[in-house]
């Protein structure tokens, strides 16, 4: 079982967030969260001028490997997270795909893709799954369930 997630941003101006870009550029090869946090707007601006706007991202450090495997849908050594981010264009350079390769009920290796919708932005990514698991949790409080979950225990179990 793997999972390969290739993601698409498009930002139409850096400077609205400077954070998720210097985040994002922490990921690029030669870079890390110190060197792009030390960087000055003028270098950022400077890098993104060379690559025309676009970061892309490989192999990045993200939490969909752990919520997976605790999820147990794989061990986290088998999901790789990456995309391109355009700073320069709010329209995504590439649509966001899952691509969960497997075995079936049967037996047989699977892989099964989905694509998230473009007209879908990257704040609503992020704000829609996290409304959608604070009304979860209302849901489980209300129940008398309290205590610390994450996404792998509200989220559909995987027959093995």
């Amino acid at each position: 079982m793997s999972v390969q997630i290739t993601f698409g941003v498009g930002i139409a101006n850096w400077e609205a967030y400077r954070a998720t870009i210097r985040e994002d550029i922490a990921h690029l090869p030669g870079y890390s969260v110190e060197k792009a946090r030390s960087m000055t707007d003028a270098e950022v601006a400077a890098l993104l001028d060379q690559t025309n706007g676009l970061l892309t991202l490989e192999t990045m450090e993200h939490a969909d490997d752990v919520l997976l495997e605790l999820a147990g849908v794989c061990p986290r050594d088998r999901v790789t997270v990456g995309g391109v981010v355009d700073t320069r264009s709010a329209k995504k350079p590439l649509s966001t795909h899952v691509k969960v390769t497997g075995r079936t009920f049967e037996g047989k290796l699977s892989t099964h893709t989905f694509t998230l919708g473009d007209e879908t932005s990257m704040a609503a990514n992020v704000c829609g799954p996290a409304f959608g698991y604070l009304k979860a949790g209302v849901a489980l409080h209300q129940r008398g369930l309290y205590g610390l979950f994450s996404a792998a225990e509200i989220m559909p179990q995987f027959v093995q």
